[in-house]
């Protein structure tokens, strides 16, 4: 495992990090009481509560709503996977908390399937309006805490971006080990959390920390640590796994391990190719 440092140009800087302050827990104005009250774990009940309106839900998600950035941010999210994972047009692709379908506007036109999974019901709703133009697509609503309803071994590539950062820990490592299930053999998983051990991202741990701690809205954002997130993997079963730092962000990616007939095929053809 390696860590690299601003190695690729990611599509998350200072501009996201003025959008992700914006969110719920560092407004002027006062917080929902409901939303504070509520547990952490009830991710269905404060995702749907906050993603009512198309509008109301790309605040809830990202902090803005202008499309043309949505855009712009999509398509970075989509050169970011193409580098790191890759995206190929036979690829059956799944993102874990999929939102209003962001990322997944860029990655339908170059993908076999795009699969949006989110918590919301009211998200899924969105992507199907916004993504109506792709036949390709689809949406899975999930319980918050697993893929039950995506089959073992049917996916290609799965992801998740921007939304560990809500999760509980053991949710995180829940969703890296439903990832490997649901990837067939040499499949591709990648995913990404504030990284408390650079400078933007204690600032934004130190941001949220200021909070009284009786306001804290159920889905404040927290931080994780390069090895928080390479754990997961390596004891969810992941070969290959590599990291990346780039300012705010820790990106952590790996593959299932290819089915022996593949690594014999994989190797005749190296062999082949050599000779």
């Amino acid at each position: 495992m390696s860590i690299q440092d601003n190695a690729k140009q990611l599509p998350f800087g200072r501009r996201m990090l003025r959008a992700l302050r914006s969110l719920v827990g560092l407004k002027n104005e006062p917080l929902p009481v409901e939303h504070v009250k509520l547990n952490r774990s009830q991710y269905k009940t404060i995702w749907n509560s906050v993603s009512v309106s198309e509008d109301n839900a790309k605040m809830a998600v990202s902090g803005y709503i202008d499309e043309d950035l949505y855009r712009q941010m999509g398509e970075g999210t989509r050169d970011m996977l193409q580098n790191y994972v890759g995206i190929g047009p036979n690829d059956v692709v799944l993102e874990i908390g999929a939102g209003v379908g962001r990322v997944g506007a860029a990655l339908a036109p170059i993908c076999k399937e795009w699969i949006g999974a989110d918590v919301a019901e009211n998200m899924l709703g969105h992507i199907r309006q916004r993504l109506a133009a792709f036949d390709n697509v689809r949406t899975v609503a999930t319980s918050g805490f697993d893929l039950s309803a995506v089959p073992d071994a049917s996916v290609d590539v799965v992801y998740s971006t921007v939304v560990f950062m809500h999760l509980e820990e053991w949710d995180r490592y829940s969703y890296i080990k439903e990832g490997f299930r649901i990837l067939r053999p040499g499949g591709r998983m990648l995913v990404d959390n504030v990284d408390i051990t650079s400078d933007l991202g204690w600032k934004f741990f130190e941001e949220h920390c200021a909070v009284p701690p009786f306001e804290r809205p159920a889905q404040i954002s927290k931080t994780s640590t390069p090895q928080e997130l390479e754990t997961y993997f390596q004891r969810a079963g992941y070969e290959a796994i590599e990291q990346v730092r780039a300012g705010l962000w820790i990106v952590t990616y790996g593959r299932k391990p290819a089915a022996p007939a593949q690594e014999a095929a994989a190797a005749l053809e190296e062999a082949q190719a050599v000779g």
